[in-house]
């Protein structure tokens, strides 16, 4: 007697054991935010792009200039008062024009300062030169010499110059002296900017406002950094600086969070306990930081040799603490 056909769902029970069934792969979030901001620093656009948007930004201010002159003339003509009035004014656009193109241009000059005087000093160190290394101390202490968080570094330096006769000795002490006072303002910056980075990528669930967030800390902590080392970039400056920074990152590969660097930064397998979205903003402000390190190796007047560069895994740790303890609060 033939049997009755078993369910399909009784079929699949008794041949698919669940038990041999492969685990489920947890995906790691990988920071798309800062994926995207790191993107979008190094797009560049064709030389035919360029030379377009060069060209049309010199037809258009040509045609204002030309607007602007025949505005003055027509009203100079037409009424004295009024005439010179206008020409006021556009002499004051101009040379408020003037101002800013100076001020881009001293930025310019303050960084390209920072690099040659960071460039001297490895270059001194590799020679053993004691008489550059005291030309590079000299640049250091005109440098900062209007500053009162180095005031006492530089009291210090100036007392005990004089007895080194070693020019990696020299260097060392200099970057004690000067460098330490510096490195922990740039730490707080970079630890306030991974903070408010993981944060909103966290709490905010706004398409594309971790990307802006992201890309405006950064650019901030970025500035500050700076300025904090001495270089005070522009806005043109800043930018620049923001795409030497991802380039360096990009082009040594470290624009990607590894396994332990997540078990550092949130305690060891708490991402898995927390939401998606939440993972993100740890990685996010992980990323953010290494940023900021990076700023500060690009940004600093001398190399990290005689002061420990601080580590990712700390800053976010700090700037993380009591995130990821609400986080999980707020999970259970």
């Amino acid at each position: 007697m033939n049997r009755p056909p078993k369910p399909f769902l009784q079929e699949m029970e008794e041949t698919v054991d669940p038990s041999t069934a492969p685990p489920v792969p947890d995906a790691l979030p990988d920071g798309r935010a800062m994926q995207a901001v790191a993107a979008l620093s190094q797009r560049r656009g064709s030389r035919l792009t360029r030379f377009a948007l060069w060209a049309f930004g010199a037809l258009f201010s040509f045609a204002l200039s030309v607007a602007a002159y025949d505005f003055v003339t027509g009203l100079l003509a037409r009424n004295l008062i009024l005439g010179w009035a206008a020409f006021a004014l556009v002499a004051l656009a101009a040379l408020a024009g003037l101002f800013v193109a100076l001020k881009e241009w001293g930025a310019f000059l303050r960084l390209g300062r920072l690099d040659g005087l960071r460039t001297r000093a490895v270059e001194a160190r590799a020679a053993g030169d004691l008489r550059e290394a005291r030309r590079v101390v000299a640049g250091l202490a005109t440098l900062y010499a209007a500053r009162g968080d180095t005031a006492w570094g530089r009291a210090r330096l100036a007392e005990r110059e004089a007895e080194v006769m070693d020019a990696d000795a020299l260097l060392a002490l200099a970057e004690r002296e000067l460098m330490t006072t510096l490195d922990t303002e740039a730490r707080l910056v970079i630890e306030g900017a991974a903070r408010q980075v993981a944060t909103v990528t966290a709490l905010v669930p706004i398409a594309l406002a971790d990307v802006v967030t992201a890309a405006v800390a950064n650019l901030r902590m970025i500035r500050r950094i700076a300025e904090i080392y001495g270089g005070r970039s522009g806005s043109f400056g800043s930018l620049k600086l923001l795409r030497r920074v991802f380039g360096s990152l990009v082009a040594a590969g470290a624009l990607a969070l590894t396994d332990d660097m997540i078990g550092s930064v949130a305690g060891g397998g708490v991402l898995s306990k927390l939401s998606r979205r939440f993972g993100e903003g740890v990685v996010n402000g992980a990323l953010t930081a290494r940023v900021g390190v990076a700023a500060m190796e690009l940004c600093r007047p001398l190399p990290f040799v005689a002061l420990e560069k601080p580590g990712v895994s700390s800053l976010v740790s700090r700037a993380l603490t009591g995130l990821v303890s609400r986080g999980e609060a707020a999970r259970r």
